[in-house]
């Protein structure tokens, strides 16, 4: 069974349907962040794991990609984002350029203001020092990027997948 701090795989199952209320019934609810955090991680794994394993440029991370990455690209054209600098994208600036461009996909894009992980430094591996709270379109977009810019392949001769911790 694979364990998350001091909760099991079971536990964190049980408790996903917990995320889909509404957020106002929780009022900085520590068991729920912790959730929210746990799910962001596996995300996170999950995505490394296929980037150590796949060539990024056949990489579907939705049924929406080609929408995704044109909008962003018309959006952010001369965004670089090999090296994701987070203060500039959580600015006040930066928070008023990506808002119509997240609200865009609301609706059509499933989970698109979900809290996600994204690497700072695409020539990196997922730590504590190269991983940026986003959302889950942001994610999408600045992946989409690098991937179909070839910035993600070099992952594969760099890094091999990790086994997870699952016994079950």
């Amino acid at each position: 069974m694979t364990q998350f701090g001091n909760v099991t795989a079971d536990q964190l199952l049980a408790g996903s349907s917990v995320l889909s209320r509404p957020a106002e019934e929780f009022e900085n609810d520590a068991s729920v962040e912790v959730m929210w955090a746990m799910k962001a991680m596996e995300h996170a794994e999950v995505y490394f794991n296929i980037l150590c394993s796949v060539d990024p440029k056949l990489l579907r991370l939705t049924p929406h990609d080609d929408h995704i990455y044109k909008t962003f690209r018309e959006a952010f054209p001369n965004l670089k984002v090999d090296k994701i600098n987070e203060d500039e994208l959580k600015s006040e600036e930066g928070k008023q350029k990506w808002r119509p461009f997240c609200e865009q996909f609301k609706g059509s894009v499933e989970d698109y203001s979900f809290g996600t992980l994204l690497r700072g430094d695409c020539e990196g591996d997922y730590s504590e020092e190269n991983s940026i709270l986003t959302t889950r379109i942001q994610f999408y977009a600045i992946e989409l990027a690098r991937n179909r810019e070839g910035l993600n392949d070099g992952i594969r001769s760099k890094y091999k997948p990790k086994r997870t911790n699952d016994k079950s």
